[in-house]
């Protein structure tokens, strides 16, 4: 039985681009005020994975950089934002009908610069979630010097 992300409250995130669509789609879950109030998720399926069997980790990456982008742009009322530097740590390995879920804080911002970390993580048969991969990003604000 395959996971339904709206089931438990999840819809899916508007305005994703081209790129987005391909890879995703990349869900939402508001679970607190702020920029940093909203989880995103993914559901792993065979199309994300490596030659293991296991989601890529490029995958992974990317999914990181869309959902801590766009808390970002939460930070800075919607203000075009880009990636100046994101650094990963793998974790553990995600397989396809997993559902990997993202939060993040900002940890310091400036006015051009946004410094965030995130967690990605998996719902294991347990209840517990198992992290899976760690961020941390700066995010520069566009037009402002």
């Amino acid at each position: 039985m395959t996971f339904d992300p709206s089931s438990a409250g999840w819809k899916p995130r508007s305005g994703q681009g081209p790129f987005t669509t391909e890879v995703g789609p990349i869900w939402v879950r508001r679970e607190a005020e702020g920029p940093a109030g909203s989880a995103y998720g993914l559901l792993a399926e065979e199309r994300h994975t490596n030659s293991r069997g296991v989601v890529h980790g490029g995958m992974l990456m990317t999914f990181a950089d869309h959902c801590l982008g766009w808390m970002v742009w939460d930070a800075v009322e919607r203000t075009a934002c880009a990636t100046v530097s994101l650094n990963n740590q793998f974790i553990a390995a995600v397989k396809p009908g997993d559902f990997v879920e993202m939060r993040g804080r900002i940890v310091r911002q400036t006015r051009s610069l946004i410094f965030i970390q995130g967690t990605a993580t998996v719902r294991e048969q347990t209840g517990a979630d198992k992290i899976v991969l760690t961020s941390e990003g700066i995010w520069k604000v566009l037009g402002v010097s």
